[in-house]
């Protein structure tokens, strides 16, 4: 039958009337909220408190300096947060799920929020109901209602039934059906319970866990290091709010909250740069994962090949005629014929699409329209079959079966020399890589039809063989996951020797051992972690196979990816630590389980993918190894003047810590967030998920780095001062030292192995703005009256800058040496493995 469904301008009354279908409204201003946040985190109150005191102390021009600070640093953090949540808005709008509906005569996809009542929807195995409607028309359609009724068995529906409604939310098992929308959003059944799909809370990831640790600890720390020195200040100074400021000084500088505004700038960044590769991901924490991945499970069909699925060859048993449509002229038989009569009449498989259009340029009369189904049977049963009961125009009746050949040969009865031929053809098939279904029918005389369609006695007709090519690119794409250390895996349904000739054709490394799904459900779990780890190719699985494959990876402290479209995916999918579905023929169900979408279903993408992963987590080590190296001298700075009895202890107030703030939070988070990809990250080994993100290696490396900037400034400084300059031009130029470190530090810490030289012909265009900005305005503050008052500085002698510069230079660029010996040490131990 053929659908118009509803009109342009019908779409747009309905929904006008009825409104759209979201079961949850979404946020009006988020700025509100992203303003709150801020107002609620302790540098906003801290910049609070000190502007008050300002105003206390008569000192106005600080006092509105430090409310200039407050919007600055409000108004930089509203931007990022809003950037962020916008690009996890705009993915959240492109994975979420789409629906197919009959508008103006066409079958079109669009968004389910884009539904309206009275759309005449076509839902398919595989999808979840996109709203509450009433079956017009069903073939082999069976759902499962369990998220409404708790009931885990799947109920067979049609416009006949006593219920013949389908429900949002709810999932396809099989079949396809259209249906009118009858309730939508909230006034649909699961609107009406308050059941929102996919508002689960998410559990944080090891790195979200270990950054809010941290962050925590140091804003504990400073909390107890504010009370101690403002109470040092009292007791020595008797002035409770110079005391006060001093304190606050210190906090502000110990308070790391740069570290979770990168962290979630990097990761929706980080998603929104997938997306741009045709990959999108479910959450942006997902990127924290990727580049961590060892192991890619992979299906074969669309995945490894083009999902073709051509016709290429049928075998017609009764003639014993072979046809290969490289060589012969396609020649219509009985096979042929009753593979048609098993398919289904709105075809949505590429194999049954093969079917349908082969029967359309050879059959002598097309008997589809005139036909009528009288029952069906849906694909089941192990190994899976499905079988269809038709009446021709002309009153004759066919009951037709598709599907495995074991399943269609247990439920015929051939002789043993049809069965060694049968076999011989299956195994001359496969050994090309096809893919390979048996064709049989019933005795249509039968008046009543059994309750499962295993009690058939079939007639063996023959078989039909599809080739579907591989990608193109297949092989190139294996190879850059090899060169990246990750081991890839095919699971797969398919026969054992079609899947053995597809590996050797897509280039997958495997010493030519496979396991069946069957021979992993009777492994012992000791045995399967082993030989999960040896094998390579695994056919003919099913749902509970892959899972089990999938945990025992995991079990080997694999991390794993895994590919899959079907609803049968969605298990492994779930378990895996990456799940990704295909975008194109991927279903619902699989693409709700998956943590990310390939959009064209390239697994090219993957590679770009784990790439980024790679990349975002070695930016961000960076950005958090600058923060800790930089926030040290700023804290010691602050504290050690008091703390050994120097003659001038009021080095730095709040003002010059809030310049420095607002100059280090766009490099942290924006700066290195640009930074390319190492040029060898992508041929080392995946870095191990059990390792702590800030290894003591790594941290203790920051914090000599911070250590050596805190020695060159204020070494610089107590030989300012114990020559005899005054306290202003001691301030000014440890400032100045800082900020020449500030700008070194940036350039070296864009990698811990290559040279500066190096690293400044990456591309990133933000690293001479970013610095240049900090270059200027440190110019402008040595030079400008106005400024210099601000921040109690004085002019100072041209060669005493040169030496600052010389000064910071050194106590920063250190680290090329020890990066030298570490090139050449890793240089030695390759030459010794050679």
């Amino acid at each position: 039958m053929e659908y118009k469904g509803l009109s342009d301008h019908e779409v747009i009354a309905n929904r006008k009337a009825y409104g759209s279908n979201v079961l949850v409204e979404e946020t009006k201003n988020p700025i509100w909220g992203i303003l709150l946040e801020i107002i609620k985190e302790p540098l906003f109150v801290i910049l609070l408190v000190a502007a008050s005191v300002y105003f206390i102390l008569g000192e106005t021009t600080e006092g509105f300096i430090m409310l200039v600070a407050i919007g600055l640093v409000s108004g930089i953090s509203i931007f990022q947060e809003n950037k962020s949540r916008n690009a996890v808005n705009a993915l959240k709008k492109l994975s979420s799920p789409q629906a197919k509906v009959y508008r103006n005569g066409k079958v079109i996809s669009i968004p389910t929020e884009e539904i309206v009542v009275k759309d005449l929807i076509l839902v398919e195995d595989g999808n979840l109901v996109p709203a509450d409607a009433k079956i017009i028309e069903a073939h082999d359609f069976s759902v499962n209602e369990s998220i409404l009724t708790g009931e885990s068995l799947s109920l067979s529906k049609d416009h006949l039934s006593e219920s013949p409604i389908i429900f949002q939310g709810t999932m396809v098992d099989t079949g396809n059906c259209v249906a009118e929308v009858r309730a939508i959003g909230r006034k649909t059944e699961l609107g009406k319970i308050g059941t929102s799909l996919g508002e689960i809370e998410q559990t944080k990831t090891p790195l979200q866990t270990q950054i809010k640790s941290f962050v925590k600890s140091m804003v504990t720390f400073g909390a107890i290091a504010f009370l101690l020195v403002w109470g040092i200040n009292y007791y020595i100074s008797r002035d409770i709010l110079n005391a006060l400021l001093q304190g606050l000084t210190l906090a502000m500088s110990i308070l790391p909250e740069e570290i979770p505004v990168a962290f979630s700038t990097f990761m929706a960044l980080g998603a929104y740069r997938l997306y741009k590769s045709k990959v999108i991901t479910r959450s942006p924490y997902t990127v924290e994962t990727l580049g961590a991945a060892t192991v890619i499970c992979t299906d074969k069909t669309g995945t490894l090949t083009e999902n073709r699925m051509e016709l290429k060859a049928v075998f017609d048993i009764k003639s014993g005629a072979l046809q290969d449509f490289a060589k012969d002229s396609p020649v219509f038989n009985e096979t042929l014929e009753y593979a048609l009569w098993a398919s289904e009449i709105l075809p949505f498989d590429p194999m049954e699409k093969s079917i349908h259009a082969f029967y359309e340029k050879m059959a002598p009369r097309d008997e589809r329209k005139a036909a009528k189904m009288l029952h069906e049977y849906p694909l089941g049963g192990k190994p899976p079959i499905m079988t269809h009961i038709f009446q021709k125009g002309n009153g004759e009746k066919i009951i037709a079966v598709k599907g495995s050949v074991e399943g269609v040969l247990g439920q015929s009865h051939l002789s043993e020399a049809d069965s060694k031929v049968v076999a011989a053809r299956l195994e001359e098939f496969t050994q090309k890589g096809f893919r390979v279904l048996a064709i049989g029918k019933a005795d249509p005389s039968i008046q009543a039809y059994p309750k499962t369609q295993q009690e058939f006695d079939f007639e063996f007709l023959g078989l039909v063989a599809f080739y579907d090519p591989p990608k193109k690119n297949i092989q190139k794409v294996l190879n850059s996951f090899y060169k990246a250390g990750i081991e890839v895996k095919m699971i797969t349904g398919d026969y054992p020797q079609t899947s053995a000739a597809i590996a050797v054709q897509v280039g997958l490394k495997s010493d030519g051992s496979i396991m069946t799904g069957d021979e992993v459900m009777a492994m012992e779990e000791s045995v399967l972690k082993q030989k999960s780890k040896e094998v390579h190719v695994f056919a003919r699985m099913f749902p509970e196979a892959k899972l089990k494959v999938v945990e025992a990876l995991k079990q080997n402290g694999e991390i794993v990816a895994m590919t899959g479209d079907g609803v049968n995916d969605g298990p492994a999918l779930k378990a895996a630590h990456i799940g990704i579905a295909m975008g194109k023929r991927g279903s619902e169900v699989a693409k709700s389980a998956a943590a990310l979408v390939l959009m064209d279903d390239d697994l090219g993408h993957m590679t770009e993918a784990v790439a980024l992963g790679r990349r975002i987590y070695e930016n961000l080590k960076k950005a958090i190894q600058y923060i800790i190296s930089i926030h040290i001298p700023i804290i010691l700075i602050v504290l050690l003047p008091l703390v050994l009895g120097w003659e001038f202890t009021l080095i730095f107030t709040p003002i010059h810590v809030i310049f420095l703030e607002l100059i280090m939070g766009p490099t942290c988070s924006i700066v290195f967030e640009n930074e390319p990809i190492e040029p060898d990250s992508m041929t080392k080994s995946p870095r191990k998920m059990s390792q702590t993100f800030f290894s003591w290696a790594e941290l203790s490396l920051s914090v000599v780095q911070g250590l050596a900037i805190t020695g060159a400034c204020l070494g610089f400084g107590f030989y300012l001062m114990d020559s005899g300059q005054p306290e202003t031009t001691v301030r000014t130029l440890i400032f100045t030292t800082l900020v020449f470190s500030n700008i070194f530090l940036t350039l070296v810490n864009r990698s811990f192995y290559f040279s500066v030289f190096k690293t400044l012909t990456y591309p990133n265009k933000l690293i001479p703005i970013v610095l240049g900005i900090s270059f200027g305005l440190l110019v402008m503050i040595l030079t400008v009256p106005a400024f210099m008052k601000v921040f109690d500085f004085e002019p100072v002698n041209f060669n005493l800058l040169l030496f600052s510069l010389l000064i910071s230079s050194v106590g920063v660029f250190w680290i090329e040496v020890w990066k030298f010996f570490k090139r050449k040490k890793e240089v030695g131990n390759s030459e010794l493995r050679i």
